[in-house]
């Protein structure tokens, strides 16, 4: 009896010491969103919910943001080892802090192109880009179509327009009571929070940015320097489960968006599965992404937009494009290959 004991002890203290060893291969990561948990979330909580990050050995833990700029130096601070943020951000940090110790790197491109536009009501006469010349546009001070508007200022011939600050959630309600006569935004968040306020889409004009000859890159994967340094292997691990999951939610948005609901249960699922589908067929499945690959950038393009925002947002130094990305971590080219062909 006392040899049995004896057995089964030994046999518990092994099963003890694989579990610990299985457990001590499971990397945290700390993950920080641009924003809510709107329908693009689903992009990360997906794969979450799918158990993907699990199947590569990775705890990710996947917080709500407040804005590109709040993703980027919580990064940049170690707060976070990877975040999702605008590329034009990650530029001007780089650029403005040239003596920072620690700045994120973007290692997978998302939104191929940037969702920004400028939008206005059909009644307001505002019909092209020439139409805004001494108009009065509205948007948050750190928003990034406002901050990326000399870009497309310069390329559209626009002259001067009159700026009216305000917080995000009185933006599109300033639009509607004709406050302002147009605002800047993410097209997918915009146009989707005017219907929310009784505004028709068929109402409202939308003057994408890609549309008006700016090609700016949108939202990127970024991550830490130590990590890098420390663990490169979870970043492989994470971008490939982050694909796994892309491919499904491209798939199947209604699902993908139970996900998003179950981390925030006041959502509106229809909408934000209207705003998950918008976003994919105008940043994620684009014709720019389709010609360039998923997750990957083209160099000429990148020179060009880190020239861009240097000037648009008088930085310090000028942006180098090198440093801001490092795609040496995305997975085969074969595994990329998640985006369908274009609906006819």
């Amino acid at each position: 009896m006392k040899k049995r004991h004896l057995l089964q002890t030994a046999a518990a203290c092994v099963l003890a010491s694989a579990f610990g060893a299985a457990t001590a291969q499971t990397t945290p990561l700390k993950f920080q969103l641009d924003w809510r948990f709107e329908g693009p979330a689903a992009l990360f909580l997906t794969p979450a919910a799918k158990g993907y990050f699990r199947d590569a050995k990775l705890d990710v833990t996947i917080d709500a943001g407040n804005g590109s700029g709040g993703a980027v130096t919580r990064v940049a601070s170690g707060s976070y080892d990877i975040g999702f943020a605008d590329l034009a951000a990650l530029m001007e940090f780089h650029a403005n802090n040239p003596d920072a110790p620690s700045k994120p790197v973007a290692v997978m491109m998302v939104y191929n192109n940037t969702p920004a536009s400028v939008m206005a009501l059909k009644k307001s006469g505002i019909q092209r880009p020439a139409d805004l010349n001494g108009k009065k546009l509205g948007a948050p001070v750190f928003d990034a179509g406002r901050r990326a508007f000399p870009i497309f200022a310069k390329a559209n011939q626009v002259g001067n327009v009159n700026w009216t600050a305000m917080d995000p959630p009185l933006r599109e309600t300033m639009l509607a009571r004709g406050d302002v006569d147009a605002i800047t935004g993410f097209t997918f968040t915009s146009l989707l929070n005017l219907e929310a306020r009784g505004v028709k889409a068929s109402d409202v004009v939308v003057l994408q940015y890609p549309d008006y000859g700016v090609k700016l890159y949108g939202n990127v994967i970024i991550v830490n320097p130590k990590l890098i340094r420390e663990n490169p292997a979870a970043i492989r691990s994470f971008l490939s489960a982050f694909t796994r999951g892309v491919k499904d939610v491209i798939a199947n948005p209604k699902a993908a968006v139970a996900d998003v609901k179950a981390r925030d249960g006041i959502i509106n699922a229809d909408l934000e599965t209207r705003r998950l589908q918008l976003a994919i067929d105008t940043v994620i499945n684009s014709a720019d992404a389709r010609a360039e690959g998923f997750g990957q950038v083209n160099p000429a393009r990148l020179s060009l937009m880190a020239s861009q925002v240097s000037d648009a947002f008088n930085t310090k130094t000028r942006v180098n494009p090198e440093a801001v990305w490092n795609g040496s971590f995305l997975p085969a080219r074969a595994e990329l290959n998640v985006l369908p062909a274009p609906k006819k």
